[in-house]
C-alpha cells in the first residue's frame, strides 16, 4: 500500500506564491506541481477556485484573457497548482499571443516537477483548435492529461453525456495518457473526481521521481 493511500491535500489552504512570464521567473524547479490551462471563456479560474474553496484565489475576469502571466499557488511545502494563461478571445496583438504559445510550449516541455495537466474545455463546446493544440502538446511531451468539461450545469443529462463521450473517445484514440470528466464549479459537480485525480499526481507520482 502506498504510503500516500490515507493522506489527503487540503485544496482550501492553497495561497498565492508568485507569477511568471517566462520559465526562467518560474519557482525553483523542486516538488511536484500541476497547471490548469484552458480557453480564455473556459471557467479555468473558477474550477480553481471552485477547487480551493476560495473564490479569490484565481482572478475571473468579465474581459477574457487579461491573465498573461503564469501563475503559481502553493499547496503545502513541496505542491503546487498553476494557473496557465487563458486564449481565445484576449484582445491583444498577434504577435503577443505567439510570444504566450512559445513560453507555454517552454514551460509545459521543461518544467521537471510538472506532474500533470487539467486542461479545461467548456463542454457546450468541445475539443476547439487551442484544446487540440493542448492535448498535441501534452502528447508530445508525454504529461498525463486530465481534461475537465465544466459548466455542465448549463446542459442537460444527455446533451452533457454526449459531449464527455466525443471528447473521451477523442482522447482515448491519441494515447492512454489522458481522461475527462463532467465539472460545474457552480454546482460543485465532479468535484470529488478532479480533487482525487489531483492527489494522485501530487502525492503519488511525487514517488516516481
Amino acid at each position: 500500500m502506498s504510503n500516500h493511500q490515507l493522506q489527503h491535500i487540503d485544496f482550501g489552504s492553497a495561497t498565492f506564491l508568485s507569477s511568471a512570464a517566462r520559465l526562467d521567473q518560474c519557482p525553483p524547479d523542486t516538488g511536484v506541481e500541476v497547471a490548469f490551462a484552458g480557453r480564455s471563456n473556459a471557467g479555468k479560474s473558477s474550477a480553481i477556485n471552485c477547487l480551493t474553496s476560495n473564490k479569490k484565489l484565481a482572478r475571473t475576469s468579465k474581459t477574457p484573457g487579461r491573465t498573461q502571466l503564469i501563475n503559481f499557488f502553493q499547496l503545502g511545502d513541496n505542491h503546487r497548482l498553476v494557473d496557465l494563461p487563458g486564449y481565445g478571445f484576449a484582445k491583444v496583438p498577434q504577435a503577443v499571443k505567439q510570444q504566450w504559445q512559445r513560453h507555454l510550449d517552454d514551460y509545459l516541455r521543461n518544467r521537471r516537477c510538472l506532474k500533470g495537466l487539467i486542461l479545461v474545455m467548456d463542454c457546450r463546446h468541445p475539443l476547439k483548435d487551442f484544446d487540440q493544440m493542448m492535448i498535441q502538446w501534452a502528447i508530445d511531451a508525454q504529461l498525463p492529461l486530465h481534461t475537465l468539461l465544466t459548466k455542465a450545469d448549463k446542459l442537460k443529462r444527455g446533451p452533457a453525456q454526449a459531449a464527455l463521450l466525443k471528447v473521451n473517445r477523442f482522447v482515448q484514440e491519441r494515447t492512454e495518457l489522458l481522461s475527462c470528466q463532467l465539472f460545474s464549479a457552480t454546482a460543485g459537480t465532479g468535484l470529488p473526481k478532479l480533487q482525487q485525480q489531483l492527489e494522485y499526481w501530487l502525492l503519488e507520482l511525487a514517488d516516481k521521481t
